[in-house]
């Protein structure tokens, strides 16, 4: 049968058979329901959409920037949300084709443009409120401090909702951020009314935005750092590649390890691969097995693809024997690593004391 001649006729069911140490394609499932998820983000969109439409008129009227900034921040907020919806969708899409992976990786997309959205409004908000400083409009204080009670009010409902779906998702973490920033946007707001009705102090009104633009920084930064480190292939936080390599170079028959890759496949879903050098006559069966129950019980690996030699095998020698010297047998090893790849792709790990 020529090279173009495959067969496609592949079993789609997700089940896996667990081998490799991935537990199958359906072991990446969350807590919660994706269902479940669509379900409280979109009570949450509508409560904002409804609230954000009466809350236009109402900052125009009062001519409050705080208000039309709240405003305009809840718009990015039904934004997010639908595109975190969307994202979610698309997300559970099997992997087929050319995408090997799904398209697990929109949901991380969609965080990572919340956060730009979140900054790019700051950057505007900003401008505008420094100018109001320097020439406070006259605000109806009453008007502001009224519709921001009934924000907070809807903002906590939002949040509420948001907080039973998954929020290990960098997707529903990004949206999430939205509506809790404004929440914080609206007490804020509801202070500056509280000052303008009793002191006439107009300018408490862009102070309160300055607030919300602090609030939206953090949130914004935040969120595209998250999203940059799963785009650029970076260890998940809080896992350091170079502990987990010599946590697994102490196991028993283990030489050498080399090529070792951890990153995330999207938020909460972490994956690795390495290159493993076993002792001459080593059993590399168990010795995988051993390393892939150490990832999944200590690091929560589940997705780990492993490839495992003998000393020297890759060089096509025969196996070292087991009476060379401890030099001679780092030397072979040394040779084997340098062999395998030109370029090795990070720092080569082996037994014993080494620099990373």
């Amino acid at each position: 049968m020529s090279n173009d001649e495959h067969d496609h006729d592949h079993d789609h069911d997700g089940s896996g058979s667990g081998s490799g140490g991935h537990g199958g394609h359906g072991g990446h499932s969350h807590a919660i329901s994706a269902d479940a998820d669509r379900k409280w983000l979109l009570s949450a969109l509508t409560l904002i959409v409804v609230f954000m439409a009466g809350e236009v008129m109402v900052g125009l009227a009062a001519r409050s920037l705080a208000l039309i900034s709240d405003a305009a921040h809840m718009l990015t907020d039904a934004a997010s949300l639908v595109l975190a919806l969307i994202a979610m969708r698309l997300s559970q899409r099997p992997a087929r084709g050319g995408y090997t992976y799904g398209l697990k990786r929109a949901e991380i997309l969609s965080a990572q443009a919340n956060g730009i959205t979140l900054l790019l409004l700051a950057a505007w908000l900003a401008y505008e409120a420094v100018t109001r400083l320097f020439e406070p409009p006259e605000v109806t204080g009453s008007l502001v401090l009224v519709t921001a009670l009934v924000g907070i009010v809807v903002n906590i409902a939002a949040a509420w909702c948001m907080s039973k779906a998954n929020r290990s998702s960098l997707n529903v973490e990004g949206a999430f951020q939205h509506v809790l920033t404004d929440l914080y946007a609206f007490i804020a707001t509801a202070v500056a009314g509280l000052v303008i009705v009793t002191t006439g102090f107009a300018q408490a009104d862009a102070i309160a935005s300055l607030i919300v633009v602090a609030l939206m920084l953090k949130a914004g930064t935040g969120l595209v750092r998250d999203s940059g480190r799963i785009f650029l292939e970076a260890a998940p936080a809080g896992i350091d590649p170079d502990t987990v390599a010599d946590r697994l170079i102490d196991s028993s028959q283990v030489e050498e390890i080399h090529d070792l890759h951890i990153w995330e496949i999207t938020s909460g879903q972490p994956a690795l691969s390495a290159h493993i050098l076993v002792a001459p006559g080593g059993d590399c069966h168990a010795v995988r097995r051993d390393l892939q129950r150490t990832l999944r019980d200590e690091y929560r690996i589940t997705h780990a693809t492993l490839q495992v030699d003998h000393v020297g095998e890759e060089l096509g020698q025969e196996l070292l024997a087991i009476g060379r010297s401890a030099v001679e047998a780092g030397e072979a090893t040394a040779a084997a690593g340098a062999e395998h790849c030109g370029d090795s792709h990070g720092p080569v790990h082996r037994s014993g004391p080494h620099r990373h």
